[in-house]
């Protein structure tokens, strides 16, 4: 039971096996507000990243992994309002399939969006990482 005048939180968990070692959520909401963690192209039964050579793959992954969370949560890929994405490699071509992902998936007039390049993840095959926020009104 949450207290009088206390915002409820609710989290997504998945069986990615980054969040069971470090105990953190997919994604948490609270209030109208959902913040999807950095997410990964990780395939969920054997711990493997999927799509190792594709920045493009792995992103199209990626937001199939965000869009869901968001959607376990009460909202939906509309109510995205701002993504964080991490590219690995410094050089712009992933960077740009990763754009091209993006623009696939959330139009010309998307979220706002930061991608900053050069970033060392989680694993060597990780090309990209992806945090979004939504609100859901």
């Amino acid at each position: 039971m949450t207290a009088p005048g206390k915002i409820p939180t609710t989290h997504h968990r998945t069986s990615n096996p980054y969040e069971t070692r470090f105990g953190f959520s997919r994604a948490v909401r609270k209030g109208p507000f959902i913040f999807v963690a950095g997410t990964t192209s990780i395939d969920l039964s054997t711990s493997k990243v999927l799509y190792p050579k594709s920045a493009y793959d792995q992103t199209m992954q990626i937001f199939r992994e965000i869009i869901h969370a968001i959607e376990t949560l009460g909202g939906t890929k509309d109510d995205v309002v701002r993504m964080r994405i991490y590219v690995a490699d410094a050089d712009s071509e992933d960077g740009e399939k990763a754009g091209d992902a993006f623009k696939e998936v959330f139009g010309s007039a998307g979220p706002a969006a930061t991608m900053v390049f050069g970033m060392k993840l989680m694993s060597p095959d990780m090309k990209v990482e992806i945090e979004a926020d939504a609100v859901v009104l």
